[in-house]
């Protein structure tokens, strides 16, 4: 079952890539994505996609979901609609960190990525 952290909040310095979370009920469904970027040096940037898999091994040769780089805090928003896409049964993140400066500082940077499915907060919000 898709927990709500596809990635949770972590402070990374090198390109990288979450666990696989197996999407269970949520399959075939329009999710919001929001990805939450914490902290972050001067002068960087980082990408960040989340990639699909029917079965943990193959994972395509495109990203399912992609965010426009960042390189401030704030919390970000995409859709991914998986309606047409009932074969992928698992997702993961993967980072890219980019530096522009010649300063010879690790990049760095703390974020999360959080998925629930489209509307989920206007029926909580209806019931309560």
């Amino acid at each position: 079952m898709l927990p709500d952290f596809l990635l949770p909040e972590c402070v990374v310095q090198t390109d990288g890539q979450g666990l696989a979370i197996d999407l269970g009920p949520k399959r075939g469904k329009l999710l919001v994505l929001t990805l939450g970027v914490i902290t972050v040096l001067e002068q960087e940037g980082l990408e960040v996609s989340v990639w699909g898999s029917p079965d943990g091994e193959n994972w395509g040769s495109k990203a399912l979901a992609t965010y426009a780089p960042k390189s401030y805090c704030g919390v970000y928003s995409i859709l991914l609609n998986l309606v047409s896409r009932l074969d992928i049964q698992l997702v993961r993140v993967h980072w890219k960190m980019k530096r522009w400066s010649k300063r010879e500082v690790t990049p760095m940077f703390g974020f999360y990525v959080y998925a629930e499915e489209s509307g989920a907060r206007g029926c909580a919000a209806a019931v309560a």
